[in-house]
């Protein structure tokens, strides 16, 4: 009784420690200076999804549009005034599964947290934007 006991114990812990570490994995925190530019890093691991059945949405804060890619191509009809013209991404590394953008012109107010969401995958990527300088 004690040896089964043990390994049931120990059962929940080994799934615990998989599940935060899958948590953690999935935050990178970046850092770039005032004026300066930044590469978000978002990717998928769903490679068997069709570019034109994928729809990407880059969001600040949990709500300003930054960038959204839409059946696989850019699109900034919607995107943030605060984006416009500073926000770009990497159409031929789409096949890749590389939805990661850059901004230019970087400003304090681009601090915080950004989201990229792919669908119809569901994944989910969060990054850190620290912004240092004056």
């Amino acid at each position: 009784m004690k040896k089964y006991n043990k390994i049931f114990t120990k059962i929940p812990l080994c799934l615990q420690l998989k599940y935060v570490f899958f948590l953690v994995s999935l935050q990178d925190t970046v850092e770039a200076i005032i004026g300066g530019s930044v590469v978000l890093p978002c990717s998928s691991t769903e490679h068997h999804l069709k570019l034109q059945d994928i729809d990407v949405h880059w969001r600040h804060n949990g709500g300003k549009i930054v960038y959204d890619i839409v059946k696989g191509e850019d699109s900034v009809v919607l995107q943030d005034q605060e984006y416009k013209n500073r926000a770009e991404s990497f159409p031929p590394e789409y096949l890749r599964g590389n939805f990661s953008i850059k901004l230019n012109n970087l400003q304090h107010t681009d601090a915080g947290t950004y989201s990229c969401y792919i669908t119809p995958s569901s994944e989910q990527k969060t990054v850190e934007l620290i912004i240092n300088g004056v």
